[in-house]
């Protein structure tokens, strides 16, 4: 017997994610081993942790859950997949091993729904050429899942989160709207079009990530998920650039868009934009419900030194001097 998993959901996808400045108090005393060899940790906030091996080879290990996005334990278990693989595409890399993470309400939920959402997952994993080798699971109030993801990199072809350059070219490969469309299908208003608008785009694998390490004309790179597009943009720019943004060439999926027109939207976007309020100008009107919009397995989000023409890329605007998002 299906469940409805969205039943079990306070917020699912990655809207389940502690809001920035929260999450800033909990790292507020971590600090990480001093080794020469970790090339990147938490500091930046980037998308994984990468390691230098002997040979100019590196490491790249991540790890992403959350709480169901979607009703449907086939697809929880493919979105998650996706959402957990793009952290390695996002770095420049290419998967190579996927562990599980497992939580479930095992007296609430059948396990055969739990068997849905790892059979959805292997299924992802295999598209992108890899296995899941192992994991760990436990007995939870809610179903929780994810991956830990190991993945390689040439050390010349790592790509940051942060080192874009005022005059840089801004690029994203996927329209904004996921966590819109997850939240009106939770709450029973999202059409059948829409719904498989949602899986298209949530199941769509970031693998370009990796023909894009490879180009040196581009300069940093991110994905788009829990913090929404201007959160992770402002984390790509730090404290002393910003951007010239366009707001018609931002890709909306439509019927998230008009969701938003009803303000019905995702509580965690509220966060998102009390963050960003004041290290922007021109976000003047309801466009934030979708720039600030938590996208779970969201797109790329890069920055190239020239206009490049790459296949689902689209230019959105410029990085610029300064400390602000200026939208136009």
């Amino acid at each position: 017997m299906s469940s409805r998993l969205l039943d079990f959901s306070k917020s699912g996808g990655c809207g389940c994610k502690i809001e920035p400045e929260k999450l800033k108090t909990i790292l507020h005393h971590h600090e990480t081993l001093k080794d020469s060899r970790l090339l990147v940790d938490f500091d930046s906030s980037d998308d994984a942790a990468i390691i230098e091996l002997d040979n100019g080879q590196c490491i790249i290990s991540s790890t992403d859950f959350f709480l169901p996005v979607v009703n449907d334990a086939y697809n929880y278990g493919r979105i998650a997949a996706a959402n957990a693989l793009s952290d390695i595409y996002a770095m420049g890399g290419t998967p190579i091993l996927a562990l599980s993470i497992l939580g479930w309400p095992v007296d609430k939920i059948p396990l055969e729904e739990a068997q849905l959402v790892l059979k959805g997952a292997r299924e992802i994993c295999k598209e992108a050429g890899i296995s899941i080798a192992g994991g760990h699971s436990i007995d939870s109030s809610e179903p929780v899942f994810g991956l830990c993801v190991t993945g390689l990199v040439d050390k010349k072809h790592i790509k940051r989160n942060n080192t874009c350059k005022p005059g840089d070219y801004l690029y994203m490969t996927k329209p904004l709207g996921l966590g819109l469309l997850s939240n009106a299908l939770k709450h029973g208003t999202l059409s059948e079009d829409g719904y498989k608008v949602l899986l298209e785009h949530a199941t769509h694998l970031n693998t370009i990530g990796a023909e894009l390490g490879k180009m040196p004309e581009v300069t940093a790179m991110t994905d788009i998920t829990g913090f929404g597009f201007l959160g992770h943009l402002y984390e790509m720019l730090g404290k002393d650039k910003g951007a010239d943004l366009q707001l018609d060439k931002i890709p909306v999926i439509e019927e998230a868009r008009q969701i938003a027109l009803k303000m019905q939207y995702p509580n965690i976007t509220t966060n998102n934009y009390n963050f960003i309020k004041d290290k922007t100008s021109g976000l003047n009107g309801l466009e934030f419900l979708w720039l600030c919009d938590p996208q779970t397995s969201g797109g790329l989000l890069f920055t190239s030194s020239v206009k490049l023409d790459v296949k689902d890329a689209v230019w959105i605007g410029n990085v610029t001097d300064g400390a602000l998002i200026q939208l136009s």
